[in-house]
This record gives C-alpha cells, sequence and structure tokens, in this order.
C-alpha cells in the first residue's frame, strides 16, 4: 500500500520507497544527525532494515514515514512519520507515535515544523486516535521546542535502551482538543 502526498509551501512529503535508500543511508550514517536519537551512525545493514520497517508500516497500517523533500528540487530534507514501533517503554505508548528528522544542512529552517505540522494534521483528519506522542532525548533541545510549539506537552520520563528520554502526548488537533 502506498500512501498519501502531502505538500506544504516549501516541501513534499512522499510515503518511503525503496528508492530513498540512498538518501537514508546519508541521513541516518551521519553521527551529527543520529547523536540525540541513538548516539552513532547506521550501518547500510541497519539503514535498510529501517527501510523495510517504513515500507511495512505503509503496507499493514496505513500510515508511516514520509520522505520530506524541498518541492523546488527534490533535495532530501529528512523524514517525518505517524507509527507504531511497540518500543519496549514503561509506561507503554498507547497512541500512535509521531517522529521527525531533518539532516544538519537543513536544520534551523523552520522545515520540521513545516513537515512535522502537516503530518499532524493528516494524523487528526485520517486516524481515530484521541492523541499522538512522542520520545525525545532531554538533551535535544529544538525538538522538544518543536514538539511543544505544535501542543505536544511532556507526561513522563522514561528509560528507552539505557537512554533516558521525555516522552510527550499531544492531544488530537492540537493544544485544547479531544
Amino acid at each position: 500500500m502506498s500512501g498519501p502526498i502531502l505538500t506544504t509551501p516549501r516541501l513534499t512529503l512522499s510515503p518511503v520507497t525503496a528508492a530513498d535508500l540512498g538518501d537514508l543511508l546519508a541521513l541516518w550514517s551521519d553521527e551529527t544527525f543520529t547523536r540525540h536519537i541513538m548516539g552513532r551512525g547506521l550501518s547500510e545493514e541497519e539503514v535498510w532494515f529501517r527501510l523495510l520497517r517504513d515500507l511495512g508500516h505503509w503496507a499493514a497500517l496505513g500510515h508511516g514515514n514520509w520522505s520530506v523533500r524541498l518541492t523546488e528540487g527534490g533535495a532530501y530534507v529528512g523524514s517525518v512519520g505517524v507509527f507504531d514501533y511497540r518500543r519496549a517503554l514503561d509506561p507503554p505508548f498507547v497512541h500512535p507515535e509521531l517522529g521527525w528528522g531533518v539532516a544538519p544542512a537543513f536544520q534551523g529552517q523552520g522545515y520540521a515544523g513545516e513537515a512535522l505540522t502537516a503530518a499532524l494534521d493528516w494524523a487528526d483528519a485520517h486516524l481515530s486516535a484521541e492523541a499522538t506522542v512522542c520520545m525525545i532525548s532531554p538533551d535535544n533541545h529544538p525538538s522538544v521546542r518543536l514538539a511543544q510549539g505544535v501542543g505536544y506537552a511532556p507526561y513522563t520520563e522514561a528509560d528507552y535502551r539505557g537512554s533516558a528520554v521525555r516522552l510527550f502526548r499531544r492531544p488530537r488537533g492540537g493544544v485544547g482538543g479531544g
């Protein structure tokens, strides 16, 4: 199953495809990008498995990760998605998870917020969940600010695979929503 293509004033969000492997490998092997996510760059094998996971999300659940590209020129900016990774967390996620990441060359230009807003608008319109959640490293201050700016509020701290994380929740429709 393929998912919807979303557009914003500057970006085109397309469901991840196998053709995105080169861009994903460049992004996920970059330790500057991964430092707050897993603290190390990923191997080609690990990126391939991530890609297969992303493809499977769309096929099994009808939602997943989008590749984010500049509409003008098509440069790969990063990804944003709605997923269910069945994370081993306490407390567990009971709502769909949102995640995002922008390549270092494109950070600080508002692309993450633009893509995240498009994904949240889609989730609010197409999923029956009363809320969405996200998980952010406490040291990732830009992502914490972005999450709070689109209506996420922290609700607890947890340990995920040996690292401290903050868990955030956003009601459907944003701040003050359902």
